[in-house]
């Protein structure tokens, strides 16, 4: 099968890629096809079962119209400055224009060492890819912006972390991997020429009504704060918020030590590298503006040759980033307990629930979707919390420009009923370590469909028990 790339990044300078082809595996198999994307792609997903297939899915060959590099960026990694990072265990094989007419990149992640790995093995190994495939395609039924997952493929071959994991590979799909810290890569090098030309390719892939470099970042932060907002209204937790993970697209990307929320608490943190805090959930809207402001920076050269307007204007523009997040935030938010219409009042109402929530322990998840048929106070520990709200919150309904039968229909639209929640998930790494796929299988399919009505008491819809909780997640470099 020929794949008709055009591969638009790597017509720019070589400054911007190494360009290396994927490291061949000793036996790929198969775990996992993406048909609906496939196809989305004008792709075979027959053809991608094949031996063909399989082994282009590996990095075992590669086809005529790639053009395999590994991306050059840098990044603020928890707030540390890091000049150089890039793919380290990542190759682009191309880009691909898909049904829409929309360009997609097409990438293989845990394909073997570049030049940018450093001490890395360039490697990914079975949990995390199954990981990265199950939250990213939920991310995108849950209707959020984010990479997507093609395939996934077993390698045959050992992966070295605290002890020897079986290697796997995972296809990501994004419109791109374009990244702040491609810009922090070029723009900590002087390099006004590339600054130059990574801007206009962005601007031209992304945002084609922008016409500068400021037009640039005022889409992106507006992206951005789209973005977090509906991440916090299905309990997100992106865990590694470094400004290399983050997308001028306005895609999630990078579902390392991610997790969504059980219990509700506004300070949560899964990442076991996240000692202090610092990507909490809700700190995730200060990271994003901190990052922005490391965008804007970047882009100062580009923005005005006086420093004092380019750095006046960036200011103003990253300054945007608290209203527009909370209009997005609002407009979650409300839908999720019934609002239609906007009143004043409303952040007040919303950020009482989430109080009482956290105060009495309830699951994020569950009580929003159970507002859509009044039996969210059987959520709280202390059913009293949620009974001193409620009166404020009829009010609140009886006063919006709705029915109902249409504010229910709204909550169920914007509260899933399920989410790939960690237990969940580590159960199906866990029987995946023995080979048995079936239940990631089980939970992929299932979380395609998570704001469809689910039976009492389906285990997919409980939070886990005290034995079943992950406290913790991992990048699993």
């Amino acid at each position: 099968m020929t794949l008709p790339f055009d591969n638009s990044y790597a017509r720019l300078p070589d400054r911007f890629f190494a360009a290396l082809p994927p490291t061949p595996v000793k036996a790929p198999e198969l775990i996992r096809v993406n048909d609906t994307l496939a196809k989305e792609l004008g792709l075979d997903p027959e053809w991608l079962r094949s031996g063909d297939g399989i082994s282009m899915l590996a990095g075992n060959h590669v086809p005529d119209g790639a053009n395999p590099i590994a991306q050059a960026y840098a990044g603020h990694q928890f707030g540390g400055w890091i000049p150089q990072l890039g793919d380290g265990r990542a190759i682009l094989l191309g880009e691909v224009i898909d049904q829409k007419g929309q360009r997609r990149d097409i990438q293989l992640k845990g394909s073997g060492r570049t030049p940018f790995s450093r001490r890395g093995d360039g490697r990914a190994w079975l949990g995390p890819v199954l990981r990265e495939y199950i939250v990213s395609e939920a991310m995108h039924a849950l209707g959020i912006p984010t990479t997507r997952a093609l395939a996934a493929v077993t390698t045959g071959e050992r992966v070295q972390r605290e002890k020897g994991f079986p290697g796997a590979i995972v296809t990501r799909v994004a419109s791109s991997h374009i990244r702040v810290g491609t810009f922090q890569f070029f723009a900590a090098r002087n390099d006004t020429e590339a600054l130059k030309l990574l801007t206009s390719h962005a601007i031209k892939r992304h945002y084609p009504e922008a016409e500068t470099a400021l037009d640039l970042l005022n889409e992106v932060i507006a992206a951005q704060a789209n973005l977090v907002a509906r991440w916090m209204g299905v309990g997100f937790i992106h865990g590694v918020m470094n400004t290399d993970n983050m997308t001028v697209s306005g895609e999630t990307i990078d579902y390392g030590p991610c997790a969504f929320m059980d219990v509700y608490h506004p300070e949560k943190v899964f990442s076991s590298i996240d000692q202090y805090g610092r990507y909490a959930y809700s700190r995730q809207p200060d990271v994003a503006v901190w990052n922005l402001a490391q965008l804007a920076t970047a882009l100062l050269p580009l923005i005005d040759d006086n420093q004092d307007q380019a750095i006046e204007k960036a200011t103003e523009a990253v300054n945007r980033f608290p209203a527009l997040f909370r209009e997005a935030w609002l407009q979650v938010f409300r839908s999720k307990i019934g609002l239609r219409d906007a009143q004043e009042g409303d952040a007040e109402l919303i950020h009482l629930l989430m109080d009482r929530m956290a105060a009495t322990k309830a699951d994020f998840t569950n009580t929003f979707r159970a507002l859509s048929d009044d039996s969210a106070r059987d959520h709280f520990s202390d059913p009293e919390a949620f009974d001193q709200w409620a009166p404020a919150w009829h009010a609140r309904r009886d006063r919006d420009g709705s029915t109902p039968e249409e504010q229910a229909r709204l909550m169920q639209r914007a509260n899933p009923a399920i989410i790939p929640r960690n237990h969940q998930i580590e159960a199906a790494i866990q029987a995946a370590l023995q080979e048995d796929f079936a239940p990631f299988h089980a939970l992929t399919e299932a979380l395609d469909a998570p704001f469809a009505p689910r039976r009492d008491n389906d285990p997919l819809t409980l939070p886990p028990t005290a034995e079943q909780e992950v406290i913790h997640t991992f990048c699993g470099t």
